[in-house]
C-alpha cells in the first residue's frame, strides 16, 4: 500500500487536532500542509514499526516545534477552547491526544518522543490547569472505604474539594441536599444493596452535574439498548485513568450541558 493511501483515513483526524492547537483552522491545517510537506519531501521521517496514525501525528509534532506558523491566529470564545488557552503548549498536546484523539499514554508518548511517566506528568498538569479554572466540590458515592479514600485523595490532589462520601442511595440524595457538587464519582453498588445508578438519576431529575460512574459491574451499563453514561470507568481502576477522565468530564462541561448529563438517561432497571 502507498504511503497516500496509508495516511489519507487519518488526515482528517490530524486537522482537527491541529485546529484545536491552534484555535483556528487555517493556522491549524496550515501546519497539517507543512507536515505533509515535509512527509513528501523526506518520507523516511514516517516510522513504519509504529502504527500509522501515530507516526503521522508525531511528523505533525516535529512540526509544530520546529517552525512557528502563528500558533495562535484567533480568538477563542467557546468555553472549552478557553480551557485550553490557559494549558501550557505541551500539555495542552497531551490532553488533547489522549482525552479527544483517543491514543494511549503509550502512543502519546511515541507522539510526543517522551515516555510514558512524562506524558502522566503532563497530563497532571493540564488536570491542575483545568482545576485552576473549574475548581469544583465532588461528590464521592463508594460504598468501600479504602476506594473512597482513594478517590478522595485523587480529586484532591488535582486541586478539587470533596463535598462528601456516601455510602449508600440515601446518603447521596442528602449530601446534594445539604451541599450541591459540580461533579458526581458513583459506583453502581453500594453498602446496603442499593444503587448508585438509582441514586444518580434522583439527583439529575433535581440539577445538572457531570457524572463519571466507576464501577466493577460496566455490562450493567453498557447494554446498548438504551442510552449510556458519557464518562464510565472499570474497576479495578488505574489513577491516571480517572484523573484523565475528571479533567475531560470538567473540561467539557460548559454548565449549560454538562458532558455527564447522558446519565439522567440510564434506566436503573439496568442494575
Amino acid at each position: 500500500m502507498s504511503l497516500a493511501r496509508t495516511i489519507a483515513p487519518h488526515i482528517p483526524y490530524m486537522r482537527r487536532f491541529a485546529r484545536s492547537l491552534t484555535g483556528s483552522q487555517p493556522s491549524g491545517d496550515a501546519y497539517v500542509q507543512a507536515a505533509l510537506e515535509a512527509l513528501i519531501e523526506d518520507p523516511s521521517m514516517f516510522d513504519e514499526s509504529i502504527p500509522p496514525r501515530v507516526a503521522l501525528y508525531r511528523i505533525l509534532i516535529r512540526i509544530w516545534d520546529s517552525i512557528d506558523l502563528n500558533h495562535e491566529t484567533a480568538p477563542r470564545t467557546a468555553v472549552f477552547e478557553k480551557r485550553l488557552d490557559a494549558m501550557v503548549p505541551r500539555a495542552r498536546q497531551a490532553f488533547l491526544l489522549t482525552t479527544v484523539e483517543g491514543f494511549s499514554l503509550q502512543e502519546a508518548a511515541a507522539i510526543l518522543d517522551t515516555d510514558m511517566n512524562g506524558v502522566r506528568k503532563l497530563i497532571d498538569e493540564a488536570g491542575q490547569s483545568i482545576a485552576e479554572q473549574v475548581a469544583t466540590s465532588v461528590l464521592i458515592i463508594e460504598d468501600e472505604p479504602m476506594i473512597a479514600m482513594d478517590l478522595e485523595a485523587l480529586v484532591e490532589g488535582l486541586g478539587h474539594e470533596v463535598a462528601g462520601i456516601a455510602r449508600t442511595h440515601t446518603e447521596a440524595v442528602e449530601a446534594v441536599k445539604a451541599r450541591r457538587p459540580g461533579l458526581v464519582l458513583a459506583d453502581i453498588q453500594l453498602a446496603d444493596g442499593s444503587s448508585g445508578l438509582d441514586a444518580v438519576n434522583e439527583i439529575l431529575a433535581s440539577m445538572t452535574v457531570p457524572v463519571i460512574f466507576i464501577t466493577a459491574y460496566p455490562e450493567r451499563l453498557l447494554t446498548g439498548e438504551r442510552p449510556e453514561p458519557a464518562f464510565l470507568i472499570t474497576k479495578p481502576f488505574e489513577t491516571d485513568t480517572v484523573k484523565a477522565v475528571v479533567s475531560q468530564a470538567l473540561f467539557f462541561s460548559t454548565g449549560e450541558t454538562e458532558a455527564g448529563g447522558d446519565s439522567a438517561s440510564v434506566q436503573p432497571s439496568a442494575v
